[in-house]
């Protein structure tokens, strides 16, 4: 929605978020300004990608309805305001069950369940890897149609 600038910002603030904005004393004072930047950021196309997830669940054969459902009720369970509600969405169009027990390094995070269903197969990140494609290309549409809007009506796209 900013262009080229907004892009490049948002791929800043989020580099800078995953480098420092963990929640350690090493960067306890200086991390937590680029993590809530990118919070901020990523807000609403968060929410714009979980609807897309949604509304495209079909071309995986899964629920418009179950996968809006899990989005708006799971969304929640991830320690990330943003990615919860991406991820919820998918476990929905899916009707799989994400969450749990995660281990990076000598961390371990328990996180809270998103969608139903059993566990993801190999069958389900094939289904995961198309939606998600569908997904991006719906977006890529999005935006060209907002660009030519924009355009048209005499503004910068």
């Amino acid at each position: 929605m900013l262009g080229p600038a907004g892009v490049v910002a948002h791929r800043c603030a989020n580099t800078l978020d995953a480098m420092v904005g963990h929640r350690s004393p090493r960067y306890l004072r200086f991390g937590w300004a680029s993590a809530r930047l990118d919070d901020v950021l990523a807000w609403f196309p968060a929410r714009l990608t979980a609807l897309l997830a949604a509304l495209l669940a079909p071309v995986v054969r899964g629920s418009i309805a179950r996968a809006a459902r899990v989005a708006l009720r799971d969304g929640g369970n991830s320690p990330s305001p943003n990615a919860g509600r991406c991820e919820a969405a998918f476990a929905g169009a899916l009707d799989v069950g994400l969450g749990g027990t995660n281990r990076y390094g000598d961390r371990v995070e328990h996180r809270g369940a998103l969608g139903d269903g059993p566990a993801p197969t190999p069958a389900d990140v094939r289904r995961a890897v198309t939606l998600s494609r569908a997904v991006s290309a719906a977006a890529a549409v999005l935006a060209a149609a907002a660009a030519l809007a924009l355009t048209r009506r005499g503004g910068r796209a």
